[in-house]
C-alpha cells in the first residue's frame, strides 16, 4: 500500500539487466519499494563483432528474465536490446514506458552501456537513480538529506517508496547564509514534512555537509541522496557532495537526479551500406528466437489464454500420404489433447489424386479442396492460393502453417512458431528456419538443401529488399501470423507466396514486426533440378512486382511469364514452353464471402 504524501508515490521502476553484467543487484533493491519493476533485457556487443552475434546472448538473457518474471510485481520484457551502444535505444524505450524511476547500478551498469556519467546527467530520459550497493533485506532505517529543489522532492518521494521501518529527513543549512533564517528552497518541503509525524526531522548547519551526511549515516542502512548543489545541466558530476557521499558511505547509497523533457533525436533508417547492416544485424540479435524459449506448452497455453487469442494450424498438402497422418496425430496428442494451444487444425488439399484426404478426415481433420473454395476467383493450382483460401475456413487469431511433407515431425515445428507471437505484440510474422539434411535415396546427405534460398531468394533480397537480408531461410514453409495482418496481405498463388508475404509483411508494418525461429532440423525430400527452376522463376516473378508497385512502373509483360523448359531426347535437344505465371490474390479482406462469415461469426 503507497505511503499517503504530497507526493506523486514511485509506481514504476525500470531496470536494465544487462548479459552477463550489471542488474541484479538493482533488482535486489527495487524489491523493496512499493511499485511494480520493468526489467529491460540488455546484449552489448564488442564493437569488432556483427551485432548478430548477440543472438545466443539475447536467447540466454530472455530465459533469465522469464524466470524473474514469474514475480508477480515484475514485468519483463520480451524485446532484449542488442546494440554497441545501446543508451540511446534505452532511453527511447524508457521514453515509451514512461518509469517514475530508471533504476542503474553505480559505475557498473554506466560502463557496461558504454555511457558515461554526463550524458545521463546532462539528458536523463525520466528520474534516474544511481544505486551503490545492494539492499538484501528491508532496511531499519533511511537517512533522505534534503534541501529543496527537485533533487530534494524526489529523494524525499523515494525515501518514502522504499519500504522501511523508519525514515530521517536531514535537513543542512550553510552558516551564515543570508537566507538561512527563510531558507526558500526548503519551504514548499517543510509543509508537507509538517504533516507526516512519522518521519524523523533533524537540523544541521555545517559548511561540510558531505562529512555531517556521513556522520548521521553510520547508525542508517540507507542514503537517499538529491543533488542540490549542482545545475540539473552539469555534465561533471552529481555535485561535490553527492560524489564524496558515493564513494565513502559505508552502507547502501541511492543518488537521485530528477529529468526534464528532452527532445529525443529518433534516428532514421538512413542509406547506405553501413546503415542497413546496422539494421538488419540489430533485427537479427533482437527477432531471433529459438524454439526451445518456448517449450514450457502450460505457460505458452497461458499466455494465450490470457491474451484472449485463438490459435489455427492449417495444413496446404498436395500428395502426401506417406507423412500427412502422422503429422496430425501428432499435432492433435501434443498441442490439443495434452496441453490446448491449439484450437482448430485443418487440412487445405491441392486435389490430391492419393490417399492424402482420406487419411487426414481418418485422422478427424477438417479437409477442404482449395481449388473448390470460392469459386468465382478461379481455380489455380499452387501452394500460395491453398493458403489465402485456408484464411476463409480457419477462425484462429494466430493461423500457423507447416508443410505435410516433414518427416521428423515434432510440436516445435508449430509451438516455436507461435511463441514470440505470444510474447510480444508488436510481432505480425515469424518465419521458422532450420537445418536442412536431405534424403538421398536410404542416407541423409548433410549441409545439402536451400539452393533456391541461397541461389534466388537470398540474391535478389540482398539487392532489392536489403533490410531482409537477415532472413535466414525467406522459403521456408514453416511461418504464421497475426489474421489481422495476414488478412490484409497479398497471396500469390504459387511458389512466390513466401517471398510475397514476407515482403508485403515488411513494407506494411517494418522490419521490427518480422521474428524468425531455429527450428532445428527439417528432413523432407528433396524436389529435382528442373522443379526449382520453375520454384526460382516464380520467385523472380514475385519480386519483379514488387518492384513494380514501389515504382508504380509494369515491367514483365505476359509473354515473359512462360518457361522455355530444354528437353532431349533421341532427336536431340529441344524446347517445352510452360506458363509459370506467378499471380496475386487480393487481400482477404476485400472478399465479399470472408467478410460475410466474420459477420456471421461474430453473430454467433
Amino acid at each position: 500500500m503507497q505511503k499517503q504524501t504530497g507526493f506523486t508515490p514511485i509506481r514504476k521502476i525500470l531496470i536494465p539487466l544487462v548479459h552477463e553484467g550489471p542488474g541484479i543487484h538493482a533488482l535486489d533493491s527495487a524489491r523493496h519499494f512499493d511499485a511494480d519493476i520493468i526489467l529491460v533485457g540488455v546484449v552489448v556487443v564488442p564493437p569488432d563483432q556483427s551485432l548478430s552475434m548477440g543472438a545466443a546472448s539475447a536467447r540466454a538473457l530472455r530465459r533469465l528474465l522469464r524466470i524473474f518474471g514469474r514475480d508477480p510485481r515484475v514485468t519483463s520484457k520480451s524485446q532484449v536490446i542488442v546494440d554497441y551502444e545501446p543508451w540511446n535505444r534505452l532511453s527511447k524505450l524508457v521514453q515509451d514506458e514512461k518509469p517514475d524511476l530508471l533504476f542503474l547500478e553505480f559505475d557498473s551498469h554506466l560502463a557496461a552501456l558504454r555511457v558515461s556519467l554526463s550524458d545521463v546527467l546532462v539528458r536523463p530520459p525520466c528520474d534516474v537513480a544511481l544505486v551503490k550497493g545492494k539492499i538484501s533485506t528491508k532496511p531499519k532505517r533511511v537517512l533522505v538529506p534534503v534541501r529543496g529543489g527537485p533533487h530534494a522532492e524526489l529523494a524525499f518521494r523515494v525515501g518514502l517508496g522504499l519500504e522501511s521501518k523508519g525514515v530521517t529527513t536531514l535537513h543542512i543549512r550553510r552558516p551564515g547564509d543570508p537566507k538561512a533564517d527563510t531558507d526558500a528552497p526548503f519551504k514548499g518541503l517543510e509543509r508537507v514534512l509538517r504533516q507526516m509525524p512519522e518521519v524523523e526531522k533533524q537540523f544541521e548547519v555545517t559548511d561540510d555537509a558531505a562529512q555531517v551526511i556521513l556522520d548521521h549515516a553510520q547508525q542508517k542502512d540507507v542514503i537517499i541522496l538529491g543533488t542540490t548543489l549542482q545545475p540539473v545541466t552539469s555534465s561533471v558530476s552529481l555535485g561535490p557532495v553527492a560524489d564524496r557521499i558515493l564513494h565513502e558511505a559505508k552502507c547502501t547509497v541511492i543518488a537521485v537526479k530528477s529529468g526534464r523533457p528532452f527532445p529525443y533525436e529518433v534516428y532514421d533508417e538512413i542509406a547506405g551500406v553501413d546503415a542497413i547492416s546496422i539494421l538488419v544485424d540489430k533485427w537479427f540479435g533482437e527477432n531471433t528466437f529459438h524454439a526451445d524459449e518456448f517449450s514450457r506448452l502450460r505457460e505458452e497455453v497461458e499466455l494465450k489464454r490470457s491474451q484472449g487469442l485463438t490459435i489455427s494450424l492449417a495444413l496446404p498438402a498436395l500428395n502426401e500420404e506417406e507423412t500427412v497422418g502422422n503429422v496430425i496425430r501428432m499435432m492433435k496428442k501434443e498441442l490439443m489433447q495434452n496441453v490446448p494451444l491449439l484450437d482448430e487444425i485443418v487440412l487445405i488439399d491441392s486435389n490430391s489424386t492419393d490417399r492424402t484426404r482420406e487419411i487426414a478426415e481418418a485422422e478427424g481433420a477438417p479437409v477442404y479442396i482449395h481449388q473448390q473454395l470460392l469459386e468465382r476467383f478461379g481455380a489455380r493450382h499452387g501452394k500460395g492460393d491453398a493458403l489465402w483460401k485456408s484464411l476463409l475456413v480457419t477462425k484462429g487469431d494466430i493461423i500457423v502453417w507447416i508443410d505435410t511433407d516433414i518427416v521428423n515431425i515434432h510440436p516445435r515445428f508449430v509451438y516455436g512458431i507461435v511463441g514470440p507471437l505470444l510474447r510480444n505484440p508488436d510481432i505480425k510474422f515469424v518465419k521458422g528456419y532450420y537445418r536442412r539434411p536431405l534424403k538421398v535415396g536410404t542416407k541423409m546427405q548433410a549441409g545439402g538443401g536451400g539452393r533456391v534460398t541461397e541461389l534466388t531468394a537470398r540474391p535478389l533480397l540482398n539487392l532489392f529488399y536489403p533490410e531482409l537480408s537477415g532472413v535466414v531461410q525467406p522459403l521456408s514453409g514453416e511461418y504464421g501470423g497475426r489474421r489481422e495482418a495476414l488478412e490484409q496481405a497479398t497471396f500469390y498463388s504459387g511458389y512466390g507466396v513466401e517471398t510475397g508475404l514476407l515482403i508485403d509483411i515488411y513494407e506494411r508494418y517494418g522490419l521490427s514486426a518480422i521474428a524468425q525461429v531455429d527450428l532445428l532440423e527439417r528432413i523432407h525430400h528433396n524436389q529435382h533440378l528442373e522443379a526449382l527452376s520453375k520454384m526460382s522463376f516464380a520467385i523472380i516473378q514475385t519480386v519483379m512486382h514488387k518492384l513494380e508497385k514501389r515504382f508504380g512502373r509494369e515491367v514483365l509483360e505476359d509473354v515473359n511469364r512462360s518457361m522455355k523448359l530444354i528437353r532431349h531426347d533421341n532427336r536431340g535437344y529441344f524446347l517445352e514452353v510452360e506458363e509459370i505465371a506467378e499471380r496475386a490474390r487480393p487481400p482477404m479482406i476485400e472478399v465479399e464471402e470472408y467478410l460475410e462469415r466474420n459477420n456471421s461469426l461474430l453473430r454467433k
